[in-house]
C-alpha cells in the first residue's frame, strides 16, 4: 500500500506560479513512477505530467509543456509539481498518482497508476 497527500493548491491570478507537493508513505520502495493529473468541472481527468522514480526522467502533457515542471525529492519521499505562468484553463483538482508496476512504456493514462491522493484545487482567475 502507497499513500498520498498532496498540498500546495489555491487561488491565484492568470500568469502566477503555484508548487503543488505530493507527500508519498508507505511501500514506496516499489514506485515506478509518480504522475500528476487534472479534472476540471464537467471533463474527465487528464494527464498532466510524471516522473519515473529511480532515474528521475520526465514527460509532460503537450498542454503544459514549458510551463510546468515535475520534481522528485527521493530522500522525502515527495514529488513536486511546478506550475508557472497560470492560465485560466488550467483550473481543476489536481491528483497525484503512484504507478507501481514496472513497464517498457511510460503512464500516461490513468487506469495505469494503482493509488490516488485526495486532490487539490487549482484555481486560476482572469
Amino acid at each position: 500500500q502507497v499513500q498520498l497527500v498532496e498540498s500546495g493548491g489555491g487561488l491565484v491570478q492568470a500568469g502566477g506560479s503555484l508548487r503543488l507537493s505530493c507527500l508519498a508513505s508507505g511501500r514506496t520502495s516499489s514506485t515506478y513512477a509518480m504522475g500528476w493529473f487534472r479534472q476540471a468541472p464537467g471533463k474527465e481527468r487528464e494527464f498532466a505530467a510524471l516522473v519515473r522514480w529511480s532515474t528521475g526522467n520526465t514527460y509532460y502533457a503537450d498542454s503544459v509543456k514549458g510551463r510546468f515542471t515535475i520534481s522528485r525529492d527521493n530522500a522525502k519521499n515527495t514529488v513536486y509539481l511546478q506550475m508557472n505562468s497560470l492560465k485560466p484553463e488550467d483550473t481543476a483538482v489536481y491528483y497525484c498518482a503512484a504507478d507501481v508496476k514496472w513497464s517498457v512504456v511510460l503512464p500516461t493514462t490513468e487506469h495505469e497508476y494503482d493509488y490516488w491522493g485526495q486532490g487539490t484545487q487549482v484555481t486560476v482567475s482572469s
